[in-house]
């Protein structure tokens, strides 16, 4: 029987804890038995999570028995692990036990130094910092999960499932892994990663720059096919200049600003309206729909029916 020993420090994010607990604990194979003993593990018997306190049942010498670690998220990650828990980790790690983070427990991972080298990924919205603190761990913050091979790293809550449905699979194979995804409710595979969970805002402009009234009138008009030329000559002036102007007030170009408001219009009609993609690319100023997918794909990381299959709303 396969051994996970999920370690949970004090202010450990809920949903990262019991997430593992539940889709390895939820695994049967073919015949009914159960692959995986779960333990959850602590450095003192009550840890805080958060809303409610957790009881560990296990100390972490059960980590050294383990096969599979997983190292959840919480609250506040702290720079520097305790050095038994960063001892436990490195110890385990040299006698070949896979390791792997949930979320912001990518932060726990790399205080260890074991990610030094590597690729990972956190929370989107964490992976900034995560690369800032760690800058020897190559940050993605485009994926659902990192393999590794005896390392992995995921992304923010679902994804949490993801990488857990990934591990059973490489362990059990598809159809225990599938079992264990129905289970759970969740596809075994999802498209995309976490870019098309983004919110991809415009790139902003200082509020009474002079393109203020230029970026109104493109986020209105980006569903034509506009030329660089037939911009600068809206903004009256010369496209050497409007190039300079865009990157000193928005940090970009005038093309990928109005690329990236057609994403944006184009998210918001997948969303809400029953249209094919073919008339969404009309629309929305990408001319045909391979263009469309192809550039849709490049800033949400999900192609537009999978994108509406995860964020269709109804109709309106």
């Amino acid at each position: 029987m396969h051994t996970v020993a999920v370690l949970a420090l004090d202010g450990v994010i809920p949903f990262d804890l019991s997430a593992p607990v539940d889709t390895f604990g939820r695994a049967r194979l073919p015949d009914g038995r159960t692959p995986y003993r779960v333990r959850v593990c602590s450095v003192r018997e009550e840890v805080s999570a958060g809303a409610f306190t957790v009881r560990a049942p296990y100390g972490l010498d059960a980590l050294a028995e383990a096969d599979t670690i997983i190292l959840p998220g919480v609250a506040e990650p702290p720079e520097a692990l305790p050095p038994a828990v960063a001892g436990t980790l490195r110890a385990a790690a040299a006698h070949g036990t896979r390791i792997a983070s949930i979320c912001v427990g990518a932060f726990l991972f790399a205080a260890t130094g074991l990610l030094d080298g590597a690729r990972a990924t956190t929370h989107w919205s964490a992976a900034g910092r995560l690369a800032e603190r760690y800058p020897e761990v190559t940050v993605d913050p485009d994926v659902l999960y990192v393999d590794n091979g005896q390392f992995l790293t995921s992304a923010g809550a679902a994804a949490a499932l993801d990488m857990c449905l990934h591990m059973i699979r490489r362990d059990f194979g598809s159809a225990v892994a599938a079992h264990a995804a129905r289970m759970s409710v969740m596809p075994l595979e999802r498209e995309g990663g976490q870019a098309q969970f983004i919110v991809h805002d415009l790139p902003p402009a200082p509020a009474g720059a002079t393109l203020e009234p230029l970026l109104v009138w493109l986020e209105d008009h980006c569903g034509r096919d506009l030329t660089l030329g037939e911009i600068a000559a809206r903004a009256g002036m010369s496209t050497r200049t409007l190039n300079r102007r865009f990157r000193e007030q928005t940090g970009t170009t005038p093309l990928r600003w109005v690329h990236r408001a057609r994403v944006r219009r184009a998210q918001y009609l997948l969303e809400t309206t029953d249209h094919p993609v073919e008339r969404i690319a009309t629309q929305t100023g990408f001319g045909s729909p391979t263009t469309f997918r192809e550039g849709f794909r490049r800033v949400t990381g999900a192609s537009p029916q999978g994108y509406r299959r995860a964020f269709r709303t109804g109709k309106r």
